[in-house]
């Protein structure tokens, strides 16, 4: 079998040692369009975990890898003055050029030829000689160019600048290091890969870079700042140049890895950005699949091995380019955790990308935990939370949940069994489902309401419930669902109504959910009063029901988020356009339900942080709207996500909603609650010690374990309460 590798960067490299190994007889020749020893960039970054991969793959050629790297299992943050080490990550970093050498080198001995200067000009022509091609030729691939109909690439560039550059000063251990300018925040991202060099590579958003004036300066002058800028670090060491340009991170996908006999590997197939360690890794664990998916017997023909490959190894690429992008976020908006103090910073860049959590720093680095821990205590979700008059006794929280089992609005046994056993399970605040404002408000006929006193007197045996048998706060979410109101329930199809049962919609602006939903009637100015006196009438029933805490409902497409949202609003008058308008009736309802809820309890808001559609709003609209709502009156806002409209490509993950809570709470400076994915105490300890929620929301986790507090507790140790009746069974880790 014939191989022509396009590209002899680390993947085409790999691949062509791997089949060395497996597939002696075949005849692989990598083409490399540059001369030997040229190469972009300074140093390479492995984790020990990585190095462990890869040697299954070939251990001679990790053996001589491993002698030319640099180690370090400590990370040194400089900010604000100061500086922390986290100790016991294990890492290690080498010369590109030497990496290159060393693949190459064995390639070689194992059969391979390795030719440079090598431009391939005609890939189909190519095609047709070959067995198999394997285009790794980069980001700015030109097979993947030529085909890009089939291949469909997405080449996403990031909000950063960023510059690749060396110097003579060795560090230690990799260091970041975040220099506040006149013009913004610049960070870097250094470390060593011999004895005499590190890789020193410089990183700001594009407005930052702009308004530093880097557009306008050479290769030569953008090191001289950079010297300048980071005199202090550099201790009198020069900055090191090669073809250090400043550009955008590009995050490149393929909806297709393979074309007939051509597929696609390396940076020209996938990258992640260089903040979780090295887009090397990826590159070379691709290549290794794609050598036992050529190899392995009985696979059947080279497309069906191809498929196999892409099948088997997409979703790990796809989980490893999940974690890279939610670190590019971090340092895109590293301005944002800058306003933290030294330790919460540094704990919040540790646990960025969601790899790494409480939990697990606390048993790689006791020592460097110690500020921490001693500032919370015990648990971070476990520490009370006060807002107002109230004191939650811990920061995890039931999240409202529809139960589509109530009868004319009424709350009964099931939903006092529901909170109920929540409340006793050691949550800090249980929170009553959606519940309508008016009959027309509901979204389905199950739902509850609170516009009559009988239903605030069902809501107030829940209340009693809760304060007499736990240590639980209680609170109630009301709202209206708009367009989205006259559904059946979940089990019996969970869409609209057609029978008698159904009753007409309202909305912001006559646009019906679905091109076969109902089309709303856009409120008018008679409708805006009645709406606003059923809101104020529900707070003061649900204030004499004894809620401690009352949420308003601007979320998942009901009637508020959709008056917000520019997808759905398109009114003409006072109520349309601009986000001040689309502000207006919000604002006014919040004002004035916090006029009427008493002054000692925390008023919530729940607002969407993503519709997840484009022409949604933007970063800077979403903190406006926050500050807006805080302004009106809004104690805490509750972060979640979509339901706007139709057709959202939601990019779901474990706690994928805490970035939103995490903005608003970064750039509104409100406290915030947030809410989905998350399924542990680890994961709700990370999240509000790295500053971004104050408190836990946790929803389907609630449904499977009511006793969840309890429980997670109970495993770290801790006594949460356990109500008298229960004492028997207490046990502790």
């Amino acid at each position: 079998m014939r191989v022509e590798v396009i590209g002899g960067g680390p993947a085409g490299l790999w691949l062509a040692i791997l089949l060395g190994l497996r597939a002696p007889t075949w005849k692989v020749r990598v083409r490399e369009r540059n001369r030997p020893g040229d190469t972009f960039g300074w140093g390479v970054v492995f984790s020990d975990a990585t190095l462990d991969e890869l040697a299954g793959g070939d251990p001679p050629t990790l053996e001589r890898i491993r002698a030319a790297m640099a180690y370090w299992r400590d990370i040194e943050t400089h900010v604000h003055g100061e500086v922390r080490v986290s100790s016991g990550h294990g890492f290690c970093g080498l010369r590109r050029r030497e990496l290159l050498r060393i693949l190459e080198e064995r390639a070689v001995e194992l059969g391979a030829e390795v030719t440079h200067e090598d431009e391939v000009v005609d890939v189909e022509a190519l095609a047709a000689q070959a067995d198999l091609v394997v285009a790794a030729d980069g980001v700015n691939s030109g097979v993947r160019a030529q085909w890009a109909d089939h291949f469909q690439p997405s080449v996403q560039n990031g909000a950063c600048r960023f510059a690749w550059f060396g110097t003579s000063r060795r560090f230690d251990r990799f260091t970041f290091i975040f220099a506040e300018t006149d013009a913004g925040l610049f960070q870097v991202h250094a470390y060593p890969f011999d004895a005499e060099t590190s890789t020193f590579i410089v990183e700001c958003r594009e407005e930052v870079w702009r308004a530093a004036g880097l557009h306008e300066l050479d290769e030569a002058q953008s090191a001289a700042f950079v010297e300048r800028l980071f005199a202090p670090w550099l201790q009198g060491h020069p900055i090191l140049t090669n073809r250090s340009q400043w550009r955008a991170f590009p995050t490149i996908r393929n909806e297709h890895w393979s074309r007939g006999n051509v597929c696609l590997l390396g940076d020209a197939l996938h990258t992640a950005h260089f903040s979780i360690g090295s887009g090397t890794k990826l590159a070379m664990e691709s290549a290794m699949a794609l050598a036992e998916a050529l190899v392995a017997p009985g696979a059947g023909t080279l497309p069906a091995r191809l498929a196999a490959w892409e099948t088997a190894r997409r979703p790990d690429v796809e989980r490893l380019q999940a974690a890279a992008a939610t670190s590019l976020a971090w340092f895109e908006n590293s301005a944002r955790a800058h306003t933290l103090d030294p330790d919460t910073f540094c704990f919040s860049l540790m646990t960025r990308s969601k790899r790494i959590t409480w939990d697990e720093l606390q048993m790689r680095d006791p020592e460097g935990m110690r500020p921490l821990a001693e500032r919370w205590g015990t648990r971070p979700s476990l520490t009370p939370f006060q807002l107002r008059g109230v004191t939650f006794p811990n920061r995890i929280v039931v999240s409202p949940m529809c139960q589509y089992s109530a009868t004319d609005g009424l709350p009964d046994d099931w939903h006092l069994v529901h909170l109920g056993s929540r409340a006793v399970g050691g949550a800090g605040l249980v929170m009553g489902e959606a519940t309508a404002v008016c009959p027309e408000g509901r979204i389905t006929p199950g739902c509850t309401g609170i516009w009559n006193d009988e239903q605030a007197e069902r809501w107030a045996r829940v209340a009693r419930f809760v304060h007499e048998h736990s240590g639980a706060r209680v609170g109630l979410q009301i709202g209206h669902a708009g367009r989205k109101a006259s559904c059946s329930v979940p089990w019996e199809g969970d869409a609209p109504l057609k029978d008698a049962r159904a009753w007409p919609v309202v909305g912001a602006s006559p646009l019906p959910f679905k091109s076969n939903w109902p089309t709303p009637a856009a409120l008018d100015a008679v409708g805006l009063e009645q709406l606003e006196a059923q809101f104020v009438a529900a707070a003061r029933r649900a204030a004499a029901a004894g809620f401690d805490v009352l949420e308003l409902h601007m979320a998942h497409g009901y009637l508020l988020d959709t008056w917000l949202s520019p997808l759905a609003n398109h009114r003409t008058d006072e109520h349309g356009g601009s986000l001040e308008n689309r502000l207006r009736l919000p604002m006014r309802l919040v004002r004035s339900v916090r006029a009427a809820w008493p002054a000692e309890r925390p008023l919530f808001v729940r607002i969407n942080g993503s519709a997840w559609v484009p022409g949604d709003h933007g970063d800077s609209e979403h903190v406006r709207i926050a500050a807006a709502l805080k302004e009106a009156g809004a104690d805490l806002l509750d972060l979640s996500s979509g339901g706007t409209v139709p057709g959202a490509r939601i990019v779901a993950g474990r706690m994928y909603q805490v970035p939103f809570a995490e903005r608003a709470r970064l750039l509104a400076e409100i406290p915030v609650m947030t809410v989905g994915a998350i399924t542990t105490l680890d994961q709700a300890d990370t999240i509000v010690a790295a500053g971004r929620a104050d408190l836990i929301a946790l929803a389907r986790e609630h449904l499977r374990d009511p006793y969840f507090t309890r429980r997670s507790a109970a495993a770290a140790g801790i006594d949460s309460g356990t109500p008298r009746q229960y004492l028997a069974g207490r046990r502790l880790r």
